[in-house]
C-alpha cells in the first residue's frame, strides 16, 4: 500500500503573542527570528494515522512538504516518526501562496508520484487554520475526500473512517484512492524512535522544482494565489464593568435588576 502525507512547516503555534508583529500596511504577519519552525501539529496526525496503517497491513509512506528554503530538521521529523520517502517541493517560487495555489502545486506533485492508494492531511494548518488544502487536492486530482477523520481502517480497497461531527462522530466507507484529512481527535502523534531517527539520517530528501512538475511559476505561490487579502489586523477586546452598590444586599440587588433593564439585558 503506498500512502502520502502531505506535511507543512510553521512557525510553532506555542510561542507568546508578542513574538509577532503585525504589518498593516503590507498585511503580514512578522514573527520574530526567534522563533522556532515546526512540524503542522494537525500534519503529525495524519503522518500518525499514515503509520497505524503501516504497522498494521505495511505500507509505504512518502511524505510532501511545500515551501522555500525549508528546515531540514523540521521536514525530516516525519522520516524520524517512520515515513519511508521525503519529497520536498522547494522553491521561491513556492513561497507565500494561498491555499489555491498550493493545492495546486501539492495535487502536481502527487500526480507525478502516480502510484498511491490513499492521501493524507492534517484538518488545517495551526498559522492560518484554513482547512482547505486538502478538499483542493481531491477536488484537483477528481478523488473522494472524507474530512475531520479520528480513526481510519483499510479493508478490501476501501477505507472505513470515522469523521467527528458536531455531536459525536459518523462512520463513512470510501474506496480507494482517496483523501483523507485528519482531525486532532485520532489521538497523540508517536515520539521519534531511536532506529528511525539514525535510519533518517542516511535518506536525503527528493527536491521537486516547478519544471520538474511542468508548472508555470505563474500558477503557483504568491503569483498564483486568487485569494485576496483586504485587510490583517488584531482584534481589539475592549470591557467595562460597573459596581452596583447599595446600603444594603437587598438595595444592591434591585439596584442591579433595575440596571439591567435599563440596558435591556433582562
Amino acid at each position: 500500500m503506498n500512502i502520502i502525507v502531505c506535511v507543512k512547516e510553521v512557525a510553532d503555534p506555542e510561542a507568546p503573542a508578542d513574538s509577532f508583529r503585525l504589518d498593516p500596511d503590507h498585511n503580514v504577519l512578522i514573527s520574530s527570528p526567534k522563533i522556532l519552525k515546526v512540524l503542522n501539529p494537525f500534519d503529525e496526525q495524519a503522518i500518525e494515522a499514515a503509520l497505524r496503517i503501516k504497522d498494521k497491513l505495511g505500507a509505504k509512506i512518502t511524505v510532501l512538504s511545500l515551501g522555500k528554503k525549508l528546515d531540514r530538521v523540521v521536514a525530516k521529523k516525519a522520516l524520524f516518526m517512520g515515513a519511508d520517502e521525503l519529497i520536498l517541493l522547494e522553491d521561491e517560487a513556492f513561497a507565500d501562496g494561498d491555499s489555491w495555489s498550493t493545492a495546486y502545486a501539492l495535487s502536481a506533485a502527487i500526480r507525478k508520484i502516480g502510484n498511491y492508494d490513499l492521501v493524507l492531511c492534517g484538518r488545517q494548518a495551526a498559522d492560518w487554520n484554513a482547512g482547505q488544502i486538502g478538499s483542493g487536492i481531491a477536488e484537483l486530482l477528481n478523488l473522494s475526500s472524507i474530512t475531520l477523520a479520528r480513526k481510519i481502517e483499510i479493508l478490501d480497497g476501501k477505507a472505513k473512517v470515522e469523521r467527528v461531527t458536531t455531536n459525536g462522530y459518523e462512520v463513512v466507507d470510501v474506496i480507494l484512492p482517496a483523501l483523507i484529512t485528519v482531525s486532532n481527535e485520532l489521538g497523540q502523534a508517536r515520539y521519534p524512535a531511536i532506529q528511525n531517527i539514525r535510519k533518517a539520517d542516511k535518506i536525503q530528501p527528493i527536491i521537486w522544482k516547478p519544471i520538474d512538475l511542468g508548472l508555470e511559476p505563474s500558477h503557483i505561490g504568491s503569483k498564483g494565489r486568487r485569494l485576496k487579502l483586504l485587510k490583517l489586523f488584531q482584534p481589539v477586546n475592549e470591557g467595562q464593568c460597573e459596581i452596583i452598590e447599595g446600603e444594603t444586599v437587598q438595595e444592591a440587588a434591585e439596584n442591579l435588576a433595575l440596571t439591567l433593564r435599563k440596558e435591556k439585558i433582562v
